[in-house]
């Protein structure tokens, strides 16, 4: 029970709420399309999909919502098709969503609340995103933003009053709910109340017809369940991955720019000098000497530091324009001064007082033109191959952009242009256990933005991997041909009539029952083979916890004692038969944690109940009507069946 008030959120209503709370501008940002109030303009039923109160809901704001539910979820789902959306119920919930947040914003200015440009500025000011190096609003990273996503500034401050709106009318609505001790202690001796009855399964597959359908059933069945059988869009990508390889033109690496090279970097090779170093940083010169003394009276210069409550640091392998940029010169150039094992200080460094003993001294030689020159030819010829892969890309993504083929790029490059089998959105190729090649993981998605025989380029490994494709083939979402799955359908048609058939058998058997027949006797009396009745002994709380919740479990804690009842679970192939016989209630203290856990979970729910309860009541006060022409449009064009 308490799960279902913690799911409350998902419902259409608990949508509508988070929406109000949440506001749209995220919406907003994620479309691409809003900007677009035209769109339908001249299709029938005109501009607009619905007028509650005296604001218009356009047919562009339905088509930018429903787009973007639908991009929030393929988040979950990431080869959900449009077709696919509207047909699970998408549209529909967006549509609902809308009319109650709109619903809610109209009353709200009834009321008296405001939303005014001051406070649709601060909402603007505070939004994630728009700052700029200074950690403030940036105005101009505001309206790029916009600009890149085809949006107005003024459509989006209007979707933000609104929201602004609804989220005034709101919030108070729910704030600070209380659900009654007395409510709460009775919500909570449920949760140990444990119920006594039996069960009877009757299986769809005991029920369903051994022949095949005719034609003309088969041809019906399959026309009211297309839904069920939506494919996903496919794409097949032709691709060929090249390295720097492919260069053939980078020139070699002469004498003489090895010579200016080395005479560039000299210091590179010049003879060199690196030392391992302790220091210890004290705030005063005196406390500096003091530490000297004491390591030069036998204390080791680490047992000195901690008797002070200080630690050494150690500093490896380094030369001394190194050691002088985080210490300072002064400090460097007294320790490069000391001999190996001595102490050099107290000298003032960037941090205070130092104190530095030489660990280890290393001489590294000189290199002289001759012995450095096949390391400086190697780093020249890197360098000249990555200059000329990342102008050899830029040159290729241009050229593409002007219309060049991939066949034509490939040649060029003397690759050869492989092509996988057809792709789904999420990677995976369509009727296989296989997914995509490994180098195409970061190019899929891209790949089901783009038109077919678009050829571009990106990245495999940065700076070093690339890959040139283009889309060959797409294959749109749509319902499979009847004859492609024609044994899947007759599969279905067979369950659904023998779901049918096995819940007419639960209703004879839900007759004899209340007629006086025990459950068992009931089952018996049915002609088909079925399960005989099981007893039951279930508690709730333990149900819950071994996640043994069904619909049937369900309909088990919800019946009233000395009843039957029957439920289909689809998910399950079956019908049951429910008899409920005792229910046994555990007493539980005023003051029990229980109670006071469950009164803080049912305070939360008693507050969106009143929010669900303002909404509809919101709804009710405000004359709402419908465009069903303009919303028909809607889908018809998301849909592409307008084309």
């Amino acid at each position: 029970m308490l799960q279902l008030f913690r799911n409350f959120f998902k419902s259409k209503v608990g949508i509508v709420i988070t929406l109000a709370f949440l506001g749209l501008i995220a919406v907003a940002f994620a479309s691409s399309d809003v900007a677009n109030t035209g769109m339908f303009g001249g299709v029938a039923g005109g501009d607009r999909v619905a007028v509650v109160g005296d604001r218009t809901i356009s047919t562009s704001d339905l088509s930018q919502n429903v787009t973007n539910s639908l991009q929030q979820a393929r988040g979950d789902n990431p080869t959900l098709s449009m077709e696919g959306f509207i047909a699970q119920g998408g549209f529909d919930d967006v549509i609902d969503q809308m009319l109650s947040r709109t619903a809610i914003a109209e009353f709200a200015e009834m009321l008296g609340l405001r939303a005014g440009n001051r406070l649709v500025d601060s909402e603007i000011v505070s939004a994630a995103g728009f700052q700029g190096a200074d950690g403030n609003f940036d105005g101009e990273a505001f309206r790029n933003s916009l600009r890149q996503r085809g949006l107005s500034e003024a459509t989006v401050r209007e979707d933000l009053a609104l929201s602004l709106l609804a989220r005034q009318a709101v919030v108070p609505v729910a704030y600070q709910s209380r659900m009654p001790a007395s409510l709460a202690r009775t919500y909570a001796q449920l949760l140990n109340e444990t119920r006594s009855g039996s069960a009877a399964t009757f299986p769809a597959e005991a029920f369903a017809p051994t022949e095949d359908p005719t034609d003309e059933e088969l041809q019906a069945y399959y026309q009211q369940n297309r839904a069920k059988y939506i494919r996903p869009e496919r794409r097949v990508i032709r691709y060929a991955a090249f390295t720097e390889d492919a260069l053939t033109d980078v020139p070699p690496v002469t004498d003489a720019q090895i010579a200016a090279r080395y005479e560039a970097d000299s210091t590179q090779f010049q003879e060199t000098e690196r030392r391992s170093l302790t220091q210890l940083v004290v705030p005063t010169e005196a406390a500096a000497q003091a530490v000297i003394n004491e390591v030069n009276g036998g204390m080791s210069l680490d047992a000195s530091a901690q008797a002070k409550g200080l630690a050494v640091t150690e500093v490896v392998d380094v030369e001394l324009d190194e050691y002088a940029s985080s210490a300072s010169r002064a400090v460097a150039t007294a320790a490069f001064g000391a001999a190996r094992g001595a102490l050099a200080g107290p000298v003032r460094g960037s941090l205070g007082w130092y104190v530095v003993r030489v660990d280890n001294v290393t001489n590294v030689a000189g290199r002289s033109l001759a012995q450095a020159s096949e390391e400086i030819r190697s780093t020249i010829m890197a360098e000249r191959r990555r200059e000329s892969l990342n102008e050899l890309t830029e040159r290729l993504e241009d050229e593409f952009s002007r219309g060049r083929t991939l066949a034509e790029a490939a040649k060029e490059l003397g690759v050869e242009i492989e092509t996988t089998p057809p792709l789904l959105a999420d990677g995976r190729v369509y009727g296989q256990a296989a997914e995509a090649p490994p180098e195409l993981a970061r190019l899929v998605s891209f790949a089901f933005e783009i038109s077919a025989n678009d050829a571009t380029i990106t990245e495999i490994v940065p700076g070093e991997a690339y890959v040139i494709f283009d889309v060959s083939e797409i294959t749109r979402s749509a319902t499979a041909p009847l004859a492609e799955i024609r044994e899947d359908v007759i599969r279905q048609w067979r369950r659904e009539r023998g779901m049918a058939a096995a819940g007419q058998a639960a209703a004879r058997v839900l007759e004899r029952v209340d007629s006086g027949t025990t459950l068992a006797d009931a089952v018996r009396e049915e002609e088909v083979s079925l399960p005989a009745a099981q007893p039951l002994r279930l508690n709730r709380q333990q149900l819950a916890e071994q996640g043994q919740i069904n619909r049937a479990t369900i309909l088990f804690f919800s019946m009233a004692e000395g009843t039957a009842k029957r439920v289909a679970a689809q998910e399950n192939g079956s019908w049951f038969v429910v008899q409920l016989d005792n229910i046994e209630t555990g007493e539980l203290a005023a003051d029990s944690p229980q109670v006071q856990g469950t009164a803080a979970q049912l305070s939360s729910a008693l507050g969106d109940e009143y929010v669900a309860q303002f909404v509809a009541a919101a709804q009710s006060s405000l004359e709402i009507e419908r465009n069903e022409t303009g919303i028909d449009a809607v889908r018809a064009q998301l849909t592409g069946a307008t084309n």
